[in-house]
């Protein structure tokens, strides 16, 4: 299947005062066409600053993309003029942020609010605009769409402010989505709806989705691929059965370890012990070697690459370089 996206050696770093914080380094991926890839990892991972890298979004100053090349159908969008991004921005790739309520303005109506994404990418106005908006509302399962169309964010709930940022981002049929912790701030019956109707879309639509996040037990059912990213570097890649069934980096098996279990509710809850490490340190060993309980000394000074373990499942990590099919 052809890549849509290309993520290649991504950096970027923010000058804050007298230090540097290394948010994204040397991240590599890619998303194939009509696939959903998820990007895991606790916060300060370095999730939404590599989402926003992509979309070239990050701010400048403090932040700096110094490094690497995105890949949208074989244009890279690092090289593109300010001018250039804004027609790719909300057209060919969409964004879903965490929390809808300081996304939306609470000025306007949200029907106003989806109907600006056409005026700006498309030659749909006036009534046309109004119906394309409603069409879209109806698509994400808002009820009533037609009066809900004329509400202010503050008049819907959380999941239905959450349907309206989605009917924004597809208004103009992208080509990528990304979906930035959309379920975050949601109760789980809430949560379960939205990546439903996510995944519905996507198939619907044939687009590619991007879905950040930092619980795993999430994107069970959703993500064709995961990667797990730690102190802004990927950890380990995989086909999501696969990542499920044999996850190798260390830190993936500990996050497996968090996921609550039903069928086990009287055991004590796992946590990782230890802290996400300072970003302003530039990792010269692996990053989890303080928290990693098969760590070895060679882990202190030494960071590993990311290779291919088996076919598809790539990871970073000492135990298995040696035995990998990368040379």
């Amino acid at each position: 299947m052809e890549n849509l996206l290309e993520v290649k050696n991504l950096t970027t770093y923010f000058k804050l005062e007298n230090k540097t914080i290394h948010a994204v380094d040397d991240v590599s991926f890619n998303i194939k066409k009509g696939e959903i890839v998820a990007l895991i990892g606790e916060s300060g991972s370095g999730k939404s600053v590599t989402a926003k890298s992509i979309m070239r979004i990050v701010p400048i100053p403090p932040g700096k993309i110094v490094n690497g090349k995105v890949i949208f159908e074989k244009e890279d969008l690092l090289q593109k003029k300010n001018k250039e991004l804004r027609h790719i921005r909300g057209k060919d790739i969409s964004m879903i942020y965490q929390e809808p309520m300081t996304s939306l303005n609470p000025m306007l109506k949200v029907g106003y609010q989806i109907k600006e994404v056409l005026k700006i990418h498309t030659n749909i106005k006036g009534s046309d605009a109004k119906e394309k908006a409603i069409e879209l509302l109806r698509k994400v399962d808002i009820p009533e769409p037609e009066k809900r169309y004329n509400s202010y964010p503050y008049e819907l709930s959380g999941g239905m402010r959450q349907r309206v940022m989605i009917a924004m981002a597809l208004i103009c049929n992208p080509k990528l989505l990304i979906a930035d912790e959309p379920t975050t701030a949601l109760d789980v019956t809430i949560q379960a709806e939205i990546l439903e109707l996510i995944k519905n879309l996507k198939s619907e639509l044939n687009m590619s989705v991007l879905f950040i996040t930092h619980d795993l037990g999430v994107v069970t059912n959703i993500a064709d691929r995961i990667m797990v990213m730690y102190s802004g570097k990927i950890r380990e890649i995989s086909y999501t059965n696969e990542l499920y069934k044999n996850p190798l980096h260390p830190y993936t098996v500990s996050l497996m370890k968090c996921i609550p279990r039903l069928n086990d509710p009287a055991k004590e809850l796992y946590t990782i012990k230890g802290n996400v490490p300072d970003l302003e340190i530039k990792e010269k060993g692996c990053a989890f070697y303080p928290r990693c309980n098969r760590r070895m000394d060679k882990c202190i000074d030494n960071n590993p690459k990311l290779v291919e373990y088996k076919k598809g499942h790539f990871v970073r990590c000492w135990h298995y370089e040696e035995d990998s099919n990368d040379e």
